[in-house]
């Protein structure tokens, strides 16, 4: 958290219990993937959510939002797209981008909305559907998207869409047949 504050002084919350429904809202984001491992684009991320958020808790919001380096995380996301199958560590990221860990994770939420990683898992679901929507298996199209397993790509597409692969295989199933395109097979 530190490194996050870029070498600055932890901030003091002086009345932590008033402020219970902002700290409440940072805890429920960061636990939402709690069965996940934490990796290092998901450390970064939380590191930098918790500095934030305890600067911005403090009353002493000092960090001035500082212009994105478009730059470096058009390369970010860019690498994140071209490498969505593989395990992408912070580090990587901060070669191609050529800056720190903290600031990717800090101008890539306020550029694109999102973070890394979570960048990565929706790219992972666009290759997951493709793989689904062209007859692949569940378990092929969980591997060949870069999810470790079928239940890890269920967790991410239901949290996602709202559904899970193999309902969203029948629905879309019933689709390709009305259009005469061939049903995915299971």
């Amino acid at each position: 958290v530190r490194d996050a504050l870029a070498g600055r002084a932890l901030p003091f919350v002086a009345d932590p219990i008033q402020q219970l429904v902002p700290a409440a809202r940072l805890i429920a984001s960061l636990l939402s993937d709690i069965d996940e491992p934490i990796n290092e684009l998901s450390s970064a991320e939380i590191a930098v959510a918790v500095a934030d958020g305890l600067v911005s808790l403090s009353g002493h919001s000092d960090r001035r939002k500082a212009a994105i380096d478009t730059r470096a995380v058009e390369l970010a996301r860019d690498y994140l797209a071209a490498h969505a199958r593989e395990q992408t560590s912070a580090s990587i990221l901060e070669k191609i981008a050529g800056t720190d860990r903290f600031t990717i994770a800090r101008h890539f939420r306020w550029a694109f909305g999102t973070s890394p990683d979570r960048y990565r898992t929706l790219r992972r679901l666009a290759l997951a559907r493709a793989a689904i929507e062209s007859g692949q298996s569940l378990v092929r199209a969980a591997s060949e998207a870069g999810f470790a397993d079928q239940s890890h790509m269920t967790r991410q597409f239901k949290r996602t869409y709202g559904l899970t692969p193999g309902r969203w295989m029948a629905l879309t199933a019933g689709s390709s047949r009305e259009t005469g395109a061939r049903a995915p097979s299971r």
